[in-house]
């Protein structure tokens, strides 16, 4: 059997999920719950701001590839700071 990192602080079991499932998150003090099923990480819950977060975070990470793409096949412009 493969163990795998519980990437969480908090984890609870699929039963105490399904017993009271809004409790399971509030309880959690960074809104980050692992969710286990016999002792292995199943899903993670987060808060709605944290996936939120996440998604900002994914989308800064990706507009930043797509301006170094940009940046790679443009040719560069000498400037002189007082023309602007």
């Amino acid at each position: 059997m493969a163990l795998h990192q519980i990437l969480a602080e908090q984890a609870a079991s699929i039963t105490d999920l399904k017993r009271n499932p809004m409790g399971v998150i509030q309880e959690s003090e960074n809104g980050i719950v692992a969710i286990l099923n016999r002792n292995q990480p199943a899903f993670y819950c987060i808060t709605p701001e944290l996936f939120s977060h996440m998604q900002e975070l994914i989308e800064d990470l990706e507009l930043g590839r797509m301006a170094n793409e940009r940046l790679a096949t443009l040719e560069p412009v000498e400037v002189d700071l007082n023309d602007l």
